[in-house]
């Protein structure tokens, strides 16, 4: 016997909504790992994370890629990044979508400056509430396949 997958469209108020305060305490949390990632402190942004953590990426001839990573290896990749890059300052704009109270994806507009070289981007990362705390879990952002090790 087969079945015919359901179709319906939920209603567009269907999905969580967040209080203020669920809001303000996802605001804080990217404060910390902004602050940390300003100034260099990989360690301390991976301490904001639940691995083995998803990064989801794509390269110059457009063939996107997944991996995991363990601590170690986002630390080896990370430390690259916010290690020697200098002077670094960030603006960004971010957008939560909560699925529920706690997993929730964000897409983020940012716009880098890397000692005076402007530099904007958009990514999105995947958000889980573990234990009280949020926890980033996936990272999403193109370009990045070249660079992978």
């Amino acid at each position: 016997m087969s079945q015919t997958p359901s179709r319906t469209v939920p209603p567009a108020d269907a999905g969580y909504v967040p209080s203020a305060e669920e809001l303000a305490a996802l605001d804080d949390w990217f404060r910390r790992y902004d602050a940390l990632a300003a100034a260099g402190d990989v360690a301390g942004t991976a301490d904001l994370a639940l691995f083995p953590l998803n990064t989801v990426t794509d390269d110059a001839a457009g063939e996107a890629s997944a991996q995991q990573l363990d601590r170690a290896a986002y630390l080896e990749m990370m430390g690259g990044v916010l290690g020697g890059a200098g002077e670094v300052t960030m603006e960004s704009r971010r957008t939560p979508h909560f699925l529920t109270a706690s997993l929730a994806v964000v897409f983020t507009d940012a716009e880098f400056t890397v000692d005076g070289h402007r530099q904007r981007v958009r990514y999105a990362d995947v958000l889980v509430k573990v234990g009280g705390q949020w926890r980033f879990q996936t990272m999403v952002q193109g370009g990045w396949g070249d660079h992978a090790g």
